[in-house]
């Protein structure tokens, strides 16, 4: 393995822990909130595996920023999800 691709992983690696640390301390009521604002944080690694795709340091490193892209796509998709139907809870019932 080369050198930058180590780094990456354990940068990885160590960001799932921290993540998964952070996320399990927020209490259930404020997920929703969470996900809606992780949302320009998903925007910002989506940019980051495009950066990665488009260098294509050696074809691993290029699958790595197609399976990162993909994933962050479907994060930012979910987050969008997620706050339009919280929204939609606060929406008038007689709105008609």
């Amino acid at each position: 393995m080369t050198g930058t691709l180590l780094v990456g992983l354990y940068v990885f690696v160590l960001a799932m822990f921290v993540g998964f640390e952070i996320i399990t301390k927020v209490p259930p009521k404020l997920h929703t909130p969470l996900m809606s604002g992780s949302n320009a944080i998903s925007g910002i690694s989506i940019v980051g595996a495009l950066l990665v795709v488009g260098r294509g340091e050696s074809p691993l490193m290029h699958w790595i920023g197609v399976a990162a892209l993909i994933m962050a796509t479907i994060n930012v998709v979910g987050g969008f999800v997620v706050t339009d139907r919280m929204l939609r809870m606060f929406e008038s019932k007689d709105a008609n």
